[in-house]
C-alpha cells in the first residue's frame, strides 16, 4: 500500500470518528488540539484504524500517537 493510499484511508477513519471535515485533516493536525479529540474518541479511533486496516495495534503503543502523520507511520508497520 502507498502512503497516498495510506494517508487517505486515515483521514476517512478520523473523520467519521471525530466528525471533521477532511480538509482540516493534515500529517501536522494534532487529533487533541487540532481536531478536538477527547479521551474516548482516542480509544475509538484506535479501534477505527484497526477496522480499516485489518490489523491490531499494540494499545499502549497507539495510544501515543498525537498526530495524522504519526497515525500514518505507526499504521504503515503494520500494513
Amino acid at each position: 500500500m502507498n502512503t497516498q493510499e495510506l494517508s487517505q484511508r486515515v483521514t476517512k477513519v478520523v473523520c467519521n470518528v471525530l466528525k471533521v471535515d477532511a480538509a482540516m485533516v493534515e500529517p501536522s493536525s494534532n487529533f487533541v488540539f487540532d481536531l478536538g479529540a477527547e479521551s474516548t474518541q482516542s480509544i475509538q479511533l484506535v479501534a477505527g484504524f484497526e477496522e480499516e486496516f485489518g490489523v491490531e495495534f499494540d494499545n499502549e503503543a497507539a495510544l501515543k500517537v498525537q498526530t495524522v502523520g504519526d497515525a500514518i507511520q505507526f499504521i504503515g508497520t503494520y500494513v
